[in-house]
């Protein structure tokens, strides 16, 4: 699943990265996805936005087995 989850990253990446962010995945801990913010996105107030409406959207529509995603330090 881990490959799964990347490959998705990769289709959002360009997205943070044009904002002057990116996302990197930490860990999958079965359906709970854990990523890091990174650059602009770390700092951001809308980040948490940003990770449940652009990147836990993205992934669990995309892989159904993903049940949720948390940011990490």
């Amino acid at each position: 699943m881990r490959e799964r989850i990347e490959q998705v990253l990769e289709k959002i990446r360009p997205f943070l990265q044009y904002e002057g962010g990116d996302v990197e995945l930490v860990e999958v801990d079965g359906g709970i996805v854990k990523v890091r913010l990174t650059g602009a996105c770390g700092s951001c107030p809308a980040s948490q936005m940003t990770l449940k409406m652009g990147v836990e959207r993205k992934l669990k529509e995309e892989i159904p087995e993903v049940q949720e995603v948390v940011s990490v330090e």
